[in-house]
């Protein structure tokens, strides 16, 4: 008689609990039960996850519906986060303006035409005091894109909810702080890769030590594949930045069964379907096997590769705009289809502008439909075991696993040392370089059709309704720092200040208290990058010829 932890289906039933799914019908539209999953193991929830990280998927719980919310002021975007929880969104998705990412005060000659236009603009803690005004903290997920300067962001974020009476325990979330791929991709960081790692290695173990509901890393392709790479190339280079985090936790003494539970991905979903299904797929089982096997994690949770994804903002066109409605749609779809934990959906109007909230909407109502109107929440993995999505998983697995060899050979036997190299000498750069040139060359030629823009293109090809921010936003908010630093303590400010560039010259000292203590004193984000950046200098990428 076989005993039940033998076979992979009475595993799975084991772990399918009946008492916490949703209570709608699981049925076609035609009213046909349908079952939770199909086909033979391993099932979903079970090592290496390659069908999904919980054994009843979406019947338990939908995706968190993210919208990237961030513009103007921080009582604007205050407003559009309103908003979009009014209208049915389940989670709070930051985006910041250029200077906010650069670790720049608005007041800086480097951020004149720049502040509050892709973003909100955050100075002081007074700022984010007003963008998460009357919004529960304790009850809302909340996301943040930032990296650069995302231990002060994180800083700032902890004291308005301890003002408010929210412990940081409390606190529920997810701080992108993937500092590797913007030297690979984005390209705003401050400080060199290495002091920017201690930074990253600081806020985890601060975050696995008191904030057990906080992500500290999103480890991040997005950005990756907006720059250009192929599917692969953002799957390869994203988990080889993971598995770089693993090894430095490591390095610092950290346990791999604690801080791998709160690590979390951010993945692209573009609009060749059935690629991007293989790839979600395949970077749970990718992630989930060297976890176990090369980094010594037993606990599956550590083990699960629990991602956000977001539809493919360079796929959108400002040529007829409205048909990237339909762009969105698809794209979702796979994000579904491919078993993510979170979802945002572009605006049609963002190739134009920052979304307008009509457009904003939309994109909500999108994902809305997808989870509500299609079916494809009721199976999961409902596209598990058909020939082509299995070879696709198989193959975008294969073609990782050669970039994983490649930079375990330049790292001697360290994916962290093989990144380190990988960004010094060009190769990220250069693989990500090589993908964008060809495939422009392709849309160039024909060979490629990109509806609106080199086929089809009869329609009207302009958006009359966008949101603008005029120079009048960039006025107030310099005005409002000014009055912050003209009646904050001084005294306490500087003293705050050089106690960071003490603790800076000391790696023994987690970095996160002592900022903590500078923006409680309404210490300027771009005062805390400086006061960093006196011991660990700036990074200047090398011209690679």
């Amino acid at each position: 008689m076989s005993d039940a932890n033998d076979d992979p289906q009475q595993r799975w039933q084991a772990a399918y609990d009946a008492s916490k799914l949703r209570d709608v019908p699981f049925e076609t539209m035609s009213g046909v039960p349908v079952d939770a999953v199909y086909g033979d193991g391993p099932y979903p929830g079970e090592y290496p996850f390659t069908r999904g990280i919980h054994a009843s998927m979406y019947r338990s719980r939908l995706w968190t519906m993210r919208m990237f919310a961030g513009f103007g002021t921080a009582e604007d975007t205050n407003g559009r986060f309103k908003e979009l929880l009014g209208a049915g969104g389940t989670g709070l998705s930051t985006a910041f303006d250029m200077p906010t990412l650069m670790g720049r005060d608005s007041d800086s000659p480097w951020s004149l035409g720049e502040v509050g236009r892709a973003g909100v603009a955050i100075d002081t803690l007074s700022d984010m005091e007003d963008l998460f005004a009357d919004i529960d903290l304790a009850g809302v997920s909340t996301s943040m894109t930032i990296n650069g300067p995302a231990a002060t962001a994180l800083a700032m974020y902890l004291s308005v909810a301890e003002k408010n009476g929210v412990a940081r325990s409390q606190l529920g979330g997810t701080i992108q702080n993937d500092i590797l791929k913007e030297y690979q991709a984005q390209k705003e960081y401050i400080y060199p890769p290495r002091p920017s790692m201690r930074i990253v290695t600081d806020m985890v173990r601060f975050t696995t030590a008191e904030m057990p509901r906080w992500n500290p890393v999103s480890i991040s392709g997005y950005h990756i594949r907006e720059a250009g790479a192929t599917a692969a190339e953002e799957l390869a280079f994203t988990l080889a930045n993971g598995f770089a985090y693993v090894e430095a936790a490591l390095a610092a003494g950290e346990d791999v069964d604690t801080f791998g539970k709160r690590l979390s991905f951010f993945f692209n979903s573009h609009s060749d379907f059935f690629e991007e299904i293989g790839k979600f797929r395949a970077a749970r089982r990718i992630w989930a096997r060297w976890m176990k096997e090369r980094y010594g994690a037993t606990d599956e949770r550590a083990m699960l590769c629990r991602f956000h994804t977001q539809t493919a903002g360079v796929s959108l066109t400002a040529q007829q705009p409205e048909i990237n409605i339909a762009r969105v749609a698809i794209q979702a779809l796979a994000g579904a289809l491919g078993g993510t934990q979170s979802l945002h959906t572009d605006s049609y109007d963002e190739a134009l502008a920052l979304p307008s909230d009509k457009a904003a909407r939309i994109a909500l109502r999108t994902q809305q439909i997808v989870a509500h109107e299609t079916g494809v929440v009721n199976v999961a993995d409902p596209l598990g075991g058909a020939p082509f999505i299995e070879w696709m998983t198989d193959e975008m697995e294969r073609q990782a696993e050669d970039v994983f060899a490649k930079l375990d050979d330049m790292g001697n036997g360290s994916i962290l040392e093989g990144v380190y190299a990988g960004i010094e000498n060009g190769y990220f750069v250069g693989e990500i370089a090589d993908s964008a040139y060809r495939f422009e060359r392709e849309v160039n030629a024909g060979r490629r059709i990109i509806v609106g823009v080199n086929g089809f293109t009869d329609g009207d090809d302009g958006e009359a309704n966008l949101l603008r921010i005029d120079q009048a936003t960039e006025d107030y908010q310099r005005k409002r720092l000014d009055t912050v630093k003209r009646e904050r303590n001084q005294v306490a400010v500087d003293e705050s200040l050089a106690s960071l560039t003490a603790a800076a010259t000391d790696t023994n000292t987690n970095l996160m208290p002592p900022i903590i203590e500078a923006v409680r004193t309404y210490a300027t984000l771009e005062e805390v990058a400086m006061a960093m950046e006196q011991v660990f200098g700036t990074y200047v990428e090398k011209a690679i010829v």
